[in-house]
């Protein structure tokens, strides 16, 4: 997999970033995509929301075991949104407040400065909004989850 781009951001160390982008709902950062992937981002500015997939970067382990941001009990990282994943692959729904050629502002960031970008995905509510869901261990309300940073477990 080879990174389209690089998305900048204020946070320049991994502990006290936001934990997901409700926490980082008021940071705006800027997404570079490479010129040769311009083409691509053609009617992008028509969606109020994006998937951004990228690489976490500075993820230098693997745990099958983690204990989540939100929790105190050890979990499987894949019912957790650990960065210690065996391909390192993360993912967010930011708010696209502007394209400008290849540079997309967004709002909504919880990631690393310099952090590689994999893949843009329009979001889009009649296929992506689920209406009756349960989030199994999680009990954090949205208040909470806005408040909490993250600190230097996953590093």
């Amino acid at each position: 997999m080879k990174p389209i781009g690089v998305i900048h951001t204020p946070f320049q160390r991994l502990e006290d970033m936001p934990i997901q982008p409700k926490g980082g709902a008021a940071v705006t950062g800027t997404v570079i995509v490479a010129e040769s992937y311009l083409e691509g981002l053609a009617d992008l500015d028509g969606f109020s929301h994006i998937y951004l997939l990228y690489q976490f970067h500075q993820a230098r382990r693997m745990q099958l075991t983690v204990v989540p941001f939100l929790d105190s009990e050890p979990r499987g990282v894949f019912a957790t949104r650990s960065p210690l994943r065996p391909n390192h692959i993360g993912l967010s729904i930011v708010e696209l407040v502007a394209v400008t050629g290849n540079r997309l502002t967004v709002r909504g960031v919880d990631i690393l400065d310099g952090t590689p970008l994999l893949d843009i995905k329009p979001y889009v509510k009649a296929f992506d909004e689920v209406g009756d869901c349960r989030s199994g261990w999680m009990r954090a309300d949205a208040a909470t989850i806005s408040h909490k940073r993250s600190d230097d477990r996953f590093i």
